[in-house]
C-alpha cells in the first residue's frame, strides 16, 4: 500500500489540518502501542464509550507518527502533525477499507456463520494456495474493526481473497458487506453464539445473509430454516443469475447429497452424489464439526472445478487449526509465544505486537521464523519488509529456518540461519537460550511444534489455560458500565485469582488500566520485578514490608493509626515527599479501616503533613451482590460519603474515591465516584445469572486420561472402597488431585469431568495426585483430553455443589499446575 494522504480527503469526506498533504502512507494503525507505527503510518484514533485513542496522540507524535484520522484535534497539537478530521473515526476506517477494496477485482470468498468460519478459511487457504496467491483474514479478524484491517492488507500481487465476517447484533453486517464485497459466499454452521444480540434465530440468519447481498453464489448446508430465510432473502435482493450451492446429509434435493458417512478410527469416509455421479472422499477427522467444515471446503473446490483426484489428495491432508497464540514457560527462564502453525506477513505483524505486550522485564526478544508464504510480494520485497518489522520491534536476534529466508540473511542483523528444522534442532544447545521472550512462528510444513517441545519447560500434563481475549472482553464489558472519566482498578491479588498475576497484569497494562490491586507487598514486588509500570496498591500491607514497598514504589492502603504512624516514621527517615497512600474507611464490613470515632485523630495526624499524599479514599461493600441487603449497601455508601467528605474538607484535598467492587459496578451505578475496583468479574464470574451470559470463560483446567481399565461388578475404586461397581465398568484415571486444588468433596459421584463433550462422573475419593471417572458410556482412549472445569463444569456449578464460592475454586489451583496463556 502506498497512498497519497491528499487523495483521501474527498474519499473520507475529511477536513484537513496540517502542513504537508503530499505525504504517502503505507501503514494503517489503530494501536498506539505498536512498535510498527512510524512516519508513514496513518493512525485512526478510534473513540469508544470508555476508550478514546485521541489521548494517545501526543505520545504518538513524540514517536514520529505524523498522520492522523481524528474526530477532534487535541488541544495544542493542531500545528504538530497532519490531521484528517471526520465525524466518526470507526465509520471512516470502514469507508477507507471499502474504498481500498474497490481498487481490486479478483475473486473474494466471504464467510459468515456462528461456528467454523476461521477453520474453513484456513483450510481453504491450504487447499487453494497451490494455485492462487491468497490474502486472508489473519487469525479471527472478523469484527467491525478486524475486517477493515484485514482488507487493507490486500496488494497488487494477490489474486484471491478469503475474509470472514462476524457479528453480534443487527445492523453490523451491512457495514462489513461493503468492505468485503464477496463474489463467493459461504454460510457455516449456525449456533447459539451471540444469541442475546438477536430476537430469534431467523433474525440472526437474515442478518448474516446480508454479507451475500450482491454475491453470485452462496454455499450452505440445507435445512428448513435457512432455506426459508434464503427464499425471502432472494426475493428482497434480486441478483440474476444467483446460484445457491447446497449440501445435506438428509435432503436429496441438495446439490451435493451425502449418501453415506462412516467413521474409521480418526477418519471419516463419505460417499456423495454430485451432478448425478457418486464420489468417495476420505476426511482426516471424525468429529461432526470438522466433517461439516470439510464439506463446505469440498463445495468450494467443486465450484472451482477441481478434479476428484486433486480434491481427495488435498482434503486428506487437512490438519487441526490452531487459532491462538499461546504463552508458555520455557527452559532457562525463557517464555515462549507459540505460533508454530502459521507463517504469513499479516499474522507476523500481529504476533510481534503480542510479543511486545508479553515480553519479560530484562529479557531479550528472539524470533524463530520460517520461510513466509503467500505474501503477495516478491521475495526481495517480502524479506525487506520483514527485516523492517524486525527492526521496528527491536528484536534482539532472529533465527531463520528455510532455504528462502536463509538466502536473505544479510537483511537481518544478529541472525543465524538454518536450511531446515532438523538442522536447527541439531544445533539447539549451541544457541544458548536464556532469559529470552521467544516468538516461534513457522509454516506448518516446517513442524515447529518440535522446536516448542524442545524449548518448553517440562511439567506434568495438567494445565490451566487462560484465555487473554476473554479477559480483555470482560474488562471492556465492565468498563462500558462506567461513567466518562471514572477510573478502573483491577484486582490481581492471589496470583490473579489463581490465573496468573504477571501475565494478566501485562495485559491490563496494555489496556491502560489505571491501577492494579494486590493483597500483600510481595505480590506487588513480583509484578514490579516482572516489568509492570502501572501504579499498584497494596491492600493488606504489613508494617515490616513498608521499606520494601517504598523501594518498589508500591502504594499502601492505610487502615489504622498504628499503620499510618509506622509508615510516616519510615517515610520521614527516607525524606519522602508526597508519597501516595490510600485511606481505608470501615463503613460496616468491620474487617479493616478507620471508623467514625477515629476520623478526627486521622485528620490531626495528616494535617500539614507533606511526607505523604492521600491518593485515594476507599471502603469495601459487604453485600453488593445480594438484593436482600441492598439497603445495608446504601447505608455503607452514605457513611462513606460522610466520612470521606469530612476528611477531604478538613485536609483541603480532592483525592480519588472508590468503594464499588465487581457486583457494585453492576448494581450501584450512581456510586462510582472517581474509580471502581474490578475483581472476580474480570475472570468471567458474576453473582448475577442475567449478567453471567455477557461474560466469557477465562480459565479452563485440562488434563488427560492416563489409563483406562475395565473392572467387573463388585470391584471397588480408590481409597476406602467408596465406589463399588454394580456392573462391568470402564474406569479412566486422570493425573490431577487435591494437591492440584481439586476438593475431595468433589469426588464420590458429586462432581464430574468432561470427555468428548460428555460428562464422566468422578468415582471414589479424589486422591492427592489422581482422580478416577466412569467412562463406560464414552468412546475415549488413553491420552484423550479431559476438562476439569471451564465451560462444563463451570466454577460456579462446582461452587454451588461444594457449598462455597467460585473464588475458592479458582484460587485453590496449585502453582504446580502449568498456566498456558493464549489469544
Amino acid at each position: 500500500m502506498s497512498i497519497n494522504i491528499k487523495s483521501l480527503l474527498s474519499v473520507l469526506n475529511a477536513k484537513w489540518t496540517g502542513s504537508n498533504a503530499d505525504v504517502f502512507i503505507d501503514h494503517i494503525s489503530i494501536d498506539s502501542r505498536s512498535l510498527q507505527n512510524g512516519s508513514k503510518t496513518l493512525f485512526f484514533a478510534l473513540a469508544g464509550v470508555n476508550n478514546d485513542a485521541h489521548s494517545f496522540i501526543p505520545d504518538l507524535i513524540e514517536n514520529n507518527v505524523q498522520n492522523f484520522v481524528v474526530q477532534y484535534i487535541p488541544e495544542g497539537y493542531a500545528d504538530k502533525a497532519n490531521f484528517l478530521v471526520v465525524e466518526n473515526t470507526l465509520q471512516t476506517l470502514q469507508e477507507f477499507a471499502a474504498y481500498y477494496r474497490n481498487r481490486f477485482h479478483f475473486p473474494i470468498i466471504g464467510l459468515t456463520g456462528s461456528n467454523g468460519k476461521t477453520i474453513v478459511k484456513e483450510w481453504l487457504n491450504f487447499l487453494l494456495s497451490p494455485d492462487y496467491n491468497i490474502i486472508r483474514s489473519p487469525k479471527s479478524y472478523n469484527s467491525q474493526v478486524g475486517v477493515p484491517l484485514s482488507v487493507i492488507a490486500i496488494n497488487e500481487k494477490h489474486n484471491l481473497g478469503i475474509f470472514e465476517a462476524g457479528i453480534s447484533t443487527v445492523n453490523e453486517m451491512i457495514k462489513l458487506e461493503k468492505i468485503i464485497k464477496p463474489n463467493i459466499g459461504i454460510l457455516t454452521s449456525i449456533g447459539s453464539a451471540h444469541d442475546e444480540g438477536f430476537l430469534n434465530l431467523v433474525q440472526k440468519i437474515d442478518e448474516k445473509l446480508l454479507l451475500f447481498k450482491d454475491c453470485p453464489i452462496i454455499i450452505y448446508q440445507k435445512n428448513e430454516v435457512v432455506d426459508s430465510c434464503l427464499s425471502q432473502f432472494a426475493a428482497e435482493y434480486m441478483l440474476h443469475p444467483r446460484k445457491l450451492f447446497s449440501w445435506s446429509f438428509t435432503d436429496q434435493t441438495a446439490d451435493v447429497f451425502i449418501e453415506k458417512r462412516e467413521h474409521k478410527g480418526d477418519h471419516t469416509f463419505i460417499q456423495y452424489q454430485y451432478k448425478k455421479e457418486v464420489f468417495s472422499l476420505e476426511i482426516p477427522f471424525n468429529d461432526s464439526a470438522s466433517v461439516e467444515n470439510a464439506i463446505s471446503c469440498l463445495l468450494v473446490l467443486l465450484h472451482f472445478n477441481y478434479d476428484q483426484e486433486t480434491i481427495q489428495n488435498r482434503i486428506e491432508m487437512l490438519y487441526p487449526v490452531r487459532m491462538r497464540l499461546e504463552v508458555k514457560n520455557g527452559i532457562n527462564n525463557c517464555s515462549i509465544i507459540d505460533d508454530s502453525y502459521s507463517s504469513d506477513f499479516q499474522s507476523l505483524k500481529i504476533a510481534l505486537d503480542f510479543l511486545e505486550s508479553q515480553k519479560k522485564k530484562g529479557a531479550s526478544k528472539t524470533v524463530i521464523l520460517s520461510d513466509i508464504f503467500q505474501s503477495g510480494f516478491t521475495n526481495e520485497e517480502l524479506y525487506s519488509k520483514v527485516a523492517q518489522l524486525i527492526s521496528d520491534n527491536k528484536i534482539n536476534r532472529v533465527l531463520g529456518i528455510g532455504a528462502t529466508i536463509s538466502s536473505f540473511a544479510a537483511k537481518f542483523p544478529n541472525s543465524t540461519m538454518f536450511k531446515n528444522t532438523a538442522n536447527f534442532i541439531a544445533d539447539i544447545d549451541n544457541l544458548k537460550f536464556n532469559n529470552e521472550t521467544i516468538l516461534i512462528k513457522g509454516a506448518r510444513s516446517f513442524q515447529f511444534e518440535e522446536i516448542v517441545s524442545f524449548l518448553e519447560e517440562k511439567t506434568h500434563e495438567t494445565v490451566l489455560e487462560i484465555n487473554l481475549d476473554a479477559i480483555s472482553h470482560n474488562f471492556n464489558y465492565y468498563k462500558s458500565k462506567l461513567a466518562p472519566g471514572v477510573k478502573m482498578m483491577v484486582m490481581v491479588k492471589a496470583f490473579g485469582y489463581g490465573n496468573g498475576g504477571l501475565e494478566i497484569a501485562k495485559l491490563l497494562e496494555h489496556h491502560k488500566v489505571d491501577y492494579l490491586g494486590v493483597a500483600f507487598a510481595d505480590e506487588g514486588i513480583s509484578l514490579k520485578n516482572g516489568g509492570i509500570k502501572a501504579p499498584i496498591m497494596v491492600l493488606n500491607p504489613e508494617s515490616t514490608s513498608f521499606p520494601s514497598m517504598i523501594q518498589y514504589q508500591l502504594e499502601p492502603e492505610i487502615y489504622s493509626l498504628k499503620g499510618l504512624n509506622a509508615f510516616l516514621k519510615i517515610a520521614r527517615e527516607k525524606n519522602l515527599k508526597d508519597y501516595p497512600i490510600h485511606i481505608k474507611m470501615d463503613t460496616g464490613m468491620h474487617r479493616l479501616g478507620f471508623e467514625n470515632n477515629t476520623i478526627d485523630e486521622l485528620i490531626a495526624t495528616l494535617k500539614g503533613n507533606s511526607t505523604v499524599r492521600v491518593q485515594s479514599i476507599l471502603s469495601h461493600l459487604a453485600t453488593s451482590d445480594d438484593p436482600k441487603h441492598f439497603d445495608f449497601v446504601r447505608q455503607q455508601i452514605a457513611l462513606f460519603e460522610k466520612l470521606s467528605s469530612k476528611l477531604m474538607a478538613a485536609l483541603n484535598i480532592n483525592p480519588i474515591r472508590h468503594t464499588l467492587n465487581t457486583s457494585g459496578i453492576s448494581n450501584f451505578h450512581d456510586s462510582q465516584y472517581n474509580m471502581v475496583r474490578l475483581g472476580i468479574g474480570l475472570y468471567g464470574v458474576s453473582n448475577d445469572s442475567a449478567e453471567q451470559k455477557y461474560l466469557e470463560n477465562v480459565g479452563t483446567l485440562k488434563s488427560i486420561i492416563s489409563q483406562i481399565r475395565t473392572i467387573p461388578a463388585g470391584d471397588s475404586v480408590g481409597y476406602g472402597r467408596r465406589f463399588m461397581a454394580d456392573r462391568e465398568t470402564r474406569i479412566a484415571t486422570i493425573p490431577i488431585g487435591y494437591a492440584d486444588g481439586i476438593s475431595r468433596l468433589w469426588g464420590n459421584e458429586v462432581g464430574y469431568v468432561t470427555i468428548k463433550n460428555q460428562k464422566a462422573k468422578i468415582v471414589g475419593s479424589v486422591c492427592m495426585d489422581m482422580l478416577m471417572v466412569n467412562v463406560s458410556h464414552i468412546d475415549c482412549k488413553e491420552g484423550d483430553s479431559v476438562i476439569i472445569f471451564g465451560e462444563s463444569p463451570t466454577v460456579i456449578e462446582m461452587a454451588v455443589a461444594l457449598k462455597t464460592i467460585p473464588y475458592e475454586i479458582m484460587t485453590s489451583i496449585s502453582q504446580r499446575v502449568k498456566r498456558v496463556f493464549f489469544r
